[in-house]
């Protein structure tokens, strides 16, 4: 568990592959309530590679000392990630 922000990872490694390679992440909030975007591709055995980037939004509540995930959100695509940036550019213009 992440006793601070800025070690959430959604990086994950099974059988010594990283299967979840995080990229990067931005953190949006912070307090007891986090939420953190992170960008990360993952690992395709059949092709043996890495597969496109994808986008994820978590929100980790603090409790005991360590952040727990308690929801998330995965933006499947580019395309869902622009059509999202539309549609709030819209909202607070």
């Amino acid at each position: 568990m992440a006793g601070s922000v800025e070690e959430l990872t959604i990086a994950y490694e099974e059988d010594g592959v990283e299967v979840v390679k995080e990229l990067d992440k931005a953190v949006l909030t912070k307090g007891a309530w986090a939420t953190v975007v992170f960008r990360y591709q993952e690992w395709d055995r059949a092709k043996e590679t890495y597969g496109p980037d994808k986008y994820t939004i978590r929100r980790y509540q603090k409790s005991g000392g360590d952040y727990r995930q308690k929801s998330k959100f995965t933006i499947s695509s580019p395309d869902q990630a622009r059509k999202l940036i539309e549609v709030l550019q819209g909202w607070i213009e």
